[in-house]
């Protein structure tokens, strides 16, 4: 039995470099805009509950874009631990895009990945399983309000 040992060349050693450095980024590239440097919108939504309504403004991503074609949606927002209001969605959102972004605010918009729910932050957070959708833009004082309560959101025209 004879085995043949193919010689490795300048020219085989340079694509094998050049495809682990390029081919990373085009995958990166394919799926979406990076999630830290997202760019709002037009997509203005509105969410009303206990009389008080909040204004956001959406980023331009794949789950937001899911999101934004739901609408309106008649859901409930409740209290989740000491730094966000939850409203559970009918159906999960699209994951296409996603990743990690390292500069969360309070007043974000969130899709939490693992139970399909909005979550949206008054105050400081910090979470892996986390898509930011968006921005609120005013009346966000209204998420300090304790309790649960009938919430509608709609697409502002």
């Amino acid at each position: 039995m004879t085995i043949k040992h193919s010689a490795l060349t300048r020219r085989t050693l340079l694509g094998a470099v050049l495809a682990t450095a390029v081919l990373p980024r085009l995958a990166y590239g394919q799926q979406g805009r990076d999630p830290a440097s997202q760019e709002l919108t037009e997509m203005r939504i509105s969410m009303t509950f206990d009389g008080r309504t909040m204004t956001a403004t959406l980023y331009d991503n794949p789950s937001a874009r899911d999101f934004f074609s739901m609408l309106p949606l008649d859901l409930t927002i409740e209290d989740f631990s000491n730094n966000e209001k939850i409203a559970h969605l009918p159906r999960k959102l699209t994951e296409e895009g996603s990743g990690p972004f390292g500069n969360e605010r309070p007043y974000d918009l969130c899709y939490f990945i693992p139970w399909g729910n909005l979550a949206m932050f008054y105050a400081d957070y910090r979470h892996p399983g986390l898509i930011r959708l968006g921005r609120f833009d005013e009346g966000y004082e209204a998420l300090h309000v304790r309790g649960e309560f009938p919430l509608r959101v709609e697409a502002i025209s």
